[in-house]
């Protein structure tokens, strides 16, 4: 269950909806298939464990970083070991920095784990050789660009030597909620970024 993201102002009125981004991933990943409802997920006998590292206002590296290494079945002061550790991490996210030495030193323990780390290269349509990006010019990981619906790079996808691949990210149908808020109603809808290409890899 998505809790969404919206926001509100000072007078407690709503200033941003709940973008519903997780779900959509998710539904990318692994919306079930042959039951004549909805959308079909890339792998819909995956089994999806989602880990909430942001909030509506963002978060700390070390929130994801913490996850990461769970995820895997790695040590978390204060939490549990998890009883299922993850063979694929997807990360949709990122930010305008280079690979810090924490992040890195996590993305090792998951290489080290044998599980496959995909992350979105982003959508700020600049070359990836120029410009950083984490986790996406990181040592040890699967970066992906997007595609249009032609095939060709979708205008928003960063790019550059440090991609692995492509796949589609633009105007992709999957699932979300029809509330602005907290979850109500599930329903579908299109989405477009390097983070709905990232599930396509993921999901394969």
């Amino acid at each position: 269950s998505d809790p969404g993201d919206w926001t509100v102002d000072d007078q407690g009125t709503l200033s941003e909806p709940s973008s519903w981004h997780g779900s959509h991933v998710a539904g990318v990943i692994g919306a079930m298939a042959n039951n004549s409802t909805g959308v079909g997920g890339v792998n819909w006998q995956a089994r999806i464990q989602p880990l909430r590292v942001l909030s509506e206002v963002g978060g700390n590296s070390s929130d994801i970083i913490d996850a990461m290494v769970w995820a895997v079945g790695g040590s978390v002061p204060n939490v549990p070991i998890n009883p299922t550790p993850a063979r694929v991490l997807n990360l949709s996210l990122g930010g305008d920095y280079e690979c810090p030495t924490s992040l890195q030193n996590a993305i090792d323990t998951v290489n080290k784990a044998n599980a496959v780390m995909v992350v979105a290269a982003g959508n700020q349509g600049t070359s990836l050789d120029l410009t950083p990006f984490s986790p996406a010019d990181c040592n040890g990981v699967i970066a992906v660009a997007a595609t249009d619906h032609n095939g060709y790079k979708a205008s928003f996808s960063n790019y550059g030597t440090t991609i692995t691949l492509a796949a589609p990210g633009y105007y992709i149908y999957s699932t979300i909620d029809e509330s602005q808020t907290a979850p109500s109603q599930p329903s579908y809808g299109f989405q477009s970024g390097t983070s709905q290409a990232t599930p396509h890899v993921s999901g394969v």
